[in-house]
């Protein structure tokens, strides 16, 4: 943990060496934080009504996501770009999320001075309140005309719980996927293809 950040989550891990084998996070006072989605999404024809904020809001309430970080960028019909970023992390919480992040990244690209190098740059990214750098994304240069999109980070706070359980009783993630719709349709129209040919 970063000298004198706050926690990311509240309690206590049962095994925190099954998630932070190289001693990342504190165990003392901090868990890691919930799974984190990335969610990219494009409006051709943006019809902003205050709907989807809403749904956020009644998730956040409810403590079943938080918001990590949430991009939007717009471009109307002249070109002119309209952006919005926000976050329900404090300074501390994006800069320790950086660091968490950071640090994983070092651990898979070598050994414990990549993973301190990684937190520290990773820290520094998330001085601003935000880990996603509009600059990187280049979202604005992509989109076209009268269109929007938007690209959010958000914890998966209801799983915290399932996934210490989990650990508790000794078991490690082999895979961890998302199914959507169209993946089952895909799935079909393979399954069709086989059988004729």
């Amino acid at each position: 943990m970063i000298e004198g950040r706050r926690p990311l989550a509240r309690g206590a891990m049962a095994n925190p060496e099954a998630e932070d084998p190289v001693g990342i996070v504190s165990t003392d006072e901090a868990t890691m934080p919930g799974p984190v989605q990335m969610l990219v999404i494009g409006f051709a024809e943006p019809n902003f009504t205050g709907e989807i904020l809403a749904e956020l809001q009644r998730l956040k309430d409810a403590d079943v996501i938080r918001l990590v970080d949430l991009l939007v960028v717009a471009k109307d019909e002249n070109g002119e770009i309209t952006s919005v970023q926000t976050s329900d992390l404090s300074t501390d919480e994006a800069m320790e999320y950086g660091a968490i992040a950071g640090a994983l990244i070092g651990l898979g690209t070598g050994g414990e001075a990549d993973v301190e190098a990684g937190a520290l740059v990773g820290a520094a990214a998330g001085e601003d309140g935000h880990l996603i750098d509009d600059d990187v994304w280049y979202v604005a240069d992509t989109i076209p005309a009268g269109s929007a999109a938007a690209i959010a980070l958000i914890e998966h706070r209801w799983a915290i719980p399932l996934r210490d359980s989990i650990v508790r009783a000794g078991g490690i993630a082999l895979a961890d996927e998302w199914i959507h719709p169209a993946n089952l349709v895909a799935v079909g129209l393979a399954a069709a293809g086989a059988e004729t040919a």
